[in-house]
């Protein structure tokens, strides 16, 4: 069995972004926060994920796959950066892109099209239907 490449996608960026989240508890200013910013940084990771996964359906190119997985990922990141605040830029955006980075490479690299063609091999077929 295949794993398509948005269920890499959703796959790698969901276990990233809740790694993420929970680096979270190595900053003690963020302790009254933790269950926010683990919530947002995994649901950076799924929907970055899923959005990485599917381009990568129609690139079939490492290196703009990657490229493609970067600005995704910032894209999501800059969402929470507005949210959170400039002063947090860097910490949300290079883990971020570094998600980006990896789910543009994992969804490449390791993920499968979609095969349309199994579904129309599996059905029976009579012999009698064959000679209409």
């Amino acid at each position: 069995m295949s794993t398509t490449k948005p269920m890499i996608g959703l796959a790698v960026g969901g276990t990233l972004g809740l790694l993420d989240g929970l680096s979270g508890f190595l900053e003690p200013s963020l302790a009254p926060l933790m269950g926010s910013v683990i919530t947002f940084s995994l649901l950076k990771g799924l929907v970055s994920g899923v959005a990485i996964g599917f381009l990568s359906k129609r690139v079939h190119s490492m290196p703009l796959g990657i490229l493609a997985g970067v600005l995704i990922a910032a894209v999501f990141s800059m969402l929470l950066i507005l949210k959170a605040g400039m002063a947090l830029f860097w910490d949300i955006m290079l883990p971020g892109m570094l998600l980006g980075v990896i789910v543009g490479f994992a969804t490449q690299r390791f993920g499968k099209q979609a095969d349309t063609n199994s579904v129309i091999d599996t059905i029976p077929v009579s012999p009698g239907q064959l000679q209409k």
